[in-house]
């Protein structure tokens, strides 16, 4: 069996419901065959939540981590890369706003994914579901918490694999219908988790297609 971590996080701002951590909990319901899904939870804080990954990692003894986060896009959205920048663009749950701070001082100024990403994104999309690859996590708490793992990843020296995915809006939110967001029943993004952790676990390497041509 292959041990695998995957986060989500708290409710942010005004909802009360966060899709990725919904959505984390149902990988670890029904978890791909061959794979042992742990889920936790992460607060939406820049200082409190890398200390719960680097617990939760610690605790799991993961293979594979993979860390999930709510955005206003469409389908899966596969990140490649994240940036040793918060820049927030508003507060975090505990009101905290960095600007222009370093996630890790004297760190690299990028970590890329060490999964297989385009494969990933082309297996989602050949299922039927929404799929691609971003070249932006954002510089707020998902991108912190993709540097972080990254940097703990690399720097451990567990051969541990990771990246980070945004999952979309579910349909019945208030951002939703208030605002024309795209939206995906949370089954329908956890069904795509599943191929997607199914093809990193299986695949170290990735396909080497033109960005864009994956979806």
């Amino acid at each position: 069996m292959t041990r695998v971590l995957v986060t989500g996080f708290e409710p942010f701002m005004q909802d009360t419901y966060n899709p990725s951590w919904a959505a984390a909990q149902l990988l670890r319901e029904k978890p791909p065959e061959g794979l042992e899904v742990t889920a936790v939870e992460l607060p939406c804080v820049f200082s409190r939540s890398l200390p719960a990954l680097r617990q939760a990692v610690l605790s799991a003894d993961p293979e594979i981590v993979l860390c999930l986060g709510l955005s206003p896009r469409r389908g899966i959205s596969i990140e490649r890369v994240a940036i040793n920048v918060d820049d927030s663009p508003g507060l975090d749950n505990d009101g905290a706003q960095p600007v222009d701070e370093p996630i890790v001082a004297d760190g690299p100024a990028a970590y890329f994914s060490t999964l297989p990403i385009k494969r990933c994104a082309k297996a989602v999309h050949d299922a039927g579901i929404p799929s691609d690859v971003s070249l932006s996590a954002g510089t707020f708490v998902c991108n912190h918490v993709f540097y972080g793992l990254m940097h703990l990843l690399a720097t451990e020296g567990k051969g541990r694999r990771g990246g980070f995915v945004h999952v979309p809006h579910t349909p019945e939110m208030p951002a939703v219908s208030g605002y024309g967001i795209p939206s995906m029943p949370v089954d329908t993004t956890a069904a795509g988790l599943r191929v997607l952790l199914s093809t990193a676990a299986a695949h170290h390497t990735d396909i080497k297609v033109p960005w864009g041509t994956t979806a």
